[in-house]
């Protein structure tokens, strides 16, 4: 049994339907008003909602962050690798993918999954042997978007990275000095980007399916990195390229429109 804390967990997990909910616990004294949305999904599941103590959801609870809500339910299953090359194929825009290796910390974990939702990631690949993390402390410290973000469990490259190609998905693995740099490729076709810790970086196993290498260019020999900042560099850089290259087809149909008039 998992317990999430706080609306925003609660309520994400009500959103996605990627886990069951047996029951949710909110405080005496706090008003559903706040949190319409939470008690109409709840509603509408037909899930139960229990008023009680706050003594009581302190006493569940793992922090003070709570507001009042928790929720009890299943652990979240994560794809299977049909339902995931399933969604890669129907996928209206060119995937953009990561896979992380050397990930030990459910926060800094949380904190990846939060910036890779946010700069467009549509799922996060992670070996099976590495998963090892509260599911809680993980959805808490990504603001709920673990509850959205399809997260693929695999347990040989073997099996799954070849694939990535039959869907037009590029793989390139995030190394430290080497030739190009993450400026100089293409991040606006389909894309599996891999990065690695910041002590032992990405596996051979996985180096030996990359496409292309490439780095973060350093102003500073600073060495390396965490994973969750250089994560969201990479992440970022995808998601200007791609914006640019929408802004681009924009303005080349308004200038096709006004030479047209």
């Amino acid at each position: 049994m998992v317990i999430l804390e706080g609306r925003i967990c609660v309520q994400a997990a009500l959103q996605a339907r990627e886990r069951k909910i047996e029951l949710i616990l909110m405080r005496n004294g706090l008003h559903r008003e706040n949190s319409p949305e939470l008690f109409a999904s709840a509603e509408e599941q037909k899930i139960p909602v229990k008023t009680v103590s706050n003594e009581e959801i302190d006493t569940m609870a793992r922090g003070k962050t709570h507001g009042g809500i928790v929720a009890l339910c299943s652990p979240r299953q994560p794809w299977d690798s049909g339902r995931f090359f399933e969604f890669i194929k129907t996928s209206s825009r060119p995937p953009m993918l990561v896979l992380l290796e050397g990930v030990d910390d459910a926060q800094n974990f949380g904190f990846v999954i939060r910036s890779a939702e946010a700069l467009g990631v549509q799922a996060i690949l992670l070996k099976k042997h590495l998963w090892d993390f509260d599911e809680a402390a993980v959805s808490r410290s990504s603001s709920g978007a673990f509850e959205r973000m399809p997260l693929l469990l695999f347990d040989k490259p073997e099996k799954i990275l070849p694939k990535m190609h039959n869907y037009d998905v590029a793989i390139y693995g995030c190394i430290a000095n080497v030739k190009r740099r993450i400026y100089d490729v293409d991040l606006t076709r389909g894309v599996l980007l891999c990065l690695g810790g910041e002590k032992r970086g990405l596996s051979a196993a996985v180096r030996s399916h990359c496409d292309q290498f490439i780095h973060i260019p350093m102003s500073t020999d600073i060495g390396s990195l965490s994973l969750t900042h250089s994560a969201s560099i990479v992440m970022a850089e995808a998601m200007r390229q791609r914006l640019m290259r929408i802004d681009d087809a924009k303005q080349q149909i308004e200038a096709r429109g006004v030479a047209g008039e």
